[in-house]
């Protein structure tokens, strides 16, 4: 959806490359930082990390507690930095909702994520990038329609979720791209 507003609004200006691989944790995007995203030297970057490392604790006892997260989340910043001191960063607030995938776990669950959302918010002030906050639009969006309308499991957003994150994300991201 931000790539269809983007190359819209701004033919030839913007290049849109999305090299998020579903399933990752920090320590997955972290072991191919180089390949999958240094090599490009894009301007900017857009991440989303923090359920995952949630989830497969959950579902496999191979998550990713709330220090390591932090610890190579802001190694992982940093290191871009020192290589591109130009690169801008939207750091993206990790979120759920109450839904078949997270109902079970509930407590925990949101607990986490909202761990893994400060850390993710502490970074981006440390480094000076932008956060993005999206866990209280969507809880707020439980007002208009169940949850599970905007997550359609609690975790990965339907077309209506996504079209939130999409329109917060290009207000946010306006002033650092035009």
């Amino acid at each position: 959806l931000v790539t269809a507003e983007l190359t819209a609004a701004a033919p030839g200006k913007f290049e849109c490359v999305n090299e998020g691989i579903s399933g990752n944790r920090i320590v997955d995007f972290y072991a191919r930082v180089k390949c999958d995203f240094w090599n490009l030297e894009p301007d900017l970057c857009s991440v989303l990390l923090g359920v995952n490392d949630i989830w497969h604790e959950v579902e496999g006892h191979n998550g990713v507690e709330t220090n390591r997260f932090y610890n190579v989340y802001k190694m992982l910043v940093d290191d871009t930095l020192e290589r591109f001191p130009k690169m801008k960063f939207i750091l993206m607030e990790p979120f759920c909702l109450k839904g078949p995938a997270t109902q079970g776990v509930w407590d925990d669950f949101r607990r986490e994520t909202d761990l893994r959302g400060e850390a993710v918010r502490r970074i981006a002030e440390e480094t000076k990038q932008t956060f993005l906050p999206l866990q209280k639009m969507l809880d707020d969006a439980c007002e208009k329609a169940p949850a599970t309308h905007w997550l359609g499991d609690g975790v990965h957003p339907t077309p209506a979720g996504h079209q939130l994150i999409a329109d917060a994300w290009m207000e946010i991201a306006k002033p650092l791209l035009f």
